[in-house]
């Protein structure tokens, strides 16, 4: 009878701690966590409605819902056009090399401003290269033009130096070194503030030991400063790798132009032509779908890959 009775108040008691009386508990942190939920579901979750445009050939007069149904057409005339492959190699090439190239700088910067001496030093350095990030697009590439062009600041020192001027925006193959180096000095102090603050919360009593024990500058970097970033640099990089084939549109769309067309045409520049430009929006959304199906797999991807072999993922 006793075993019985305590069952039944066990019983009640975990009916009493149920969700809804924890919600009811905590009411005031579900209340901060509605406004942002009520802007996603509105903003991101409801506009997947129009998502079936891909799979229709979408008419505006007759609506979604009432355009003919067509299955994977839009698909197969994008698979199947003779810009593909090259849109498919420019956006994979240009996002490789991106986050080759840009990775290791950030962390090479944060290092470099966590051994300065000076904190003096230390500051301005890390304010100058924060400011670039605040530069918009159009201001970015208009600094870019005007140094690099025919009238440019490069070739009017090269003028006065006797050399015979360069326009290198006009030279196809340096359009991608051009667009990934401009993209690093612009936004490296801007990520490296990630690594400054993580180096920040490593255990200060591991440099003392490590002081103690005669370690050199690059000895403490590579055993206590890389292995305490090293978590944080991989997610990044996972989050990284789902971006690889949504290249930034503004700043690809402003440094076209037809004498760099071939190795500069990207899968969002070629959207906008398709959907804003001659309004196939069916036919545009498709490769938006396709655009965001692959980066959600490659995310997958790369994220059991680095759970596999680190002990770091996003899940």
């Amino acid at each position: 009878m006793e075993d019985i009775i305590s069952q039944n108040v066990q019983t009640k008691s975990r009916k009493q701690s149920g969700p809804l009386k924890k919600i009811m508990k905590h009411w005031q942190l579900y209340l901060l966590i509605l406004p942002p939920l009520v802007i996603l579901i509105i903003f991101k979750y409801i506009p997947m409605y129009g998502v079936q445009i891909a799979f229709r050939e979408y008419n505006a007069a007759a609506g979604i819902s009432h355009s003919p149904w067509i299955g994977l057409q839009n698909f197969k005339d994008f698979f199947q056009s003779y810009l593909f492959s090259r849109l498919m190699i420019n956006t994979v090439v240009i996002s490789f090399y991106s986050i080759a190239a840009g990775f290791p700088f950030p962390i090479i910067l944060a290092i470099a401003l966590n051994e300065a001496k000076s904190k003096l030093f230390s500051k301005t350095v890390q304010m100058v290269t924060y400011a670039p990030y605040f530069l918009s697009t159009v201001v970015m590439v208009a600094i870019l033009f005007q140094f690099m062009s025919q009238n440019g600041l490069l070739n009017n020192t090269l003028t006065l130096l006797g050399l015979q001027k360069i326009d290198l925006m006009s030279y196809p193959w340096l359009f991608k070194s051009i667009y990934v180096w401009s993209g690093i000095w612009q936004t490296a102090g801007y990520s490296a503030v990630i690594y400054i603050a993580v180096l920040a919360g490593i255990n200060h009593e591991l440099y003392e030991a490590a002081r103690i024990d005669g370690a050199t500058t690059f000895q403490k970097i590579m055993n206590i400063d890389l292995p305490g970033i090293m978590p944080t640099a991989i997610i990044l990089l996972i989050l990284s790798s789902a971006q690889i084939l949504n290249i930034s549109f503004d700043k690809i769309f402003l440094m076209q132009n037809p004498l760099n067309m071939d190795v500069s045409d990207v899968i969002s520049t070629y959207v906008y032509r398709q959907g804003l430009v001659s309004a196939q929006y069916s036919y545009s959304a498709a490769i938006g779908l396709f655009n965001s199906v692959v980066s959600m797999v490659l995310l997958v991807i790369v994220n059991q890959i680095s759970r596999k072999y680190s002990e770091t993922s996003l899940w």
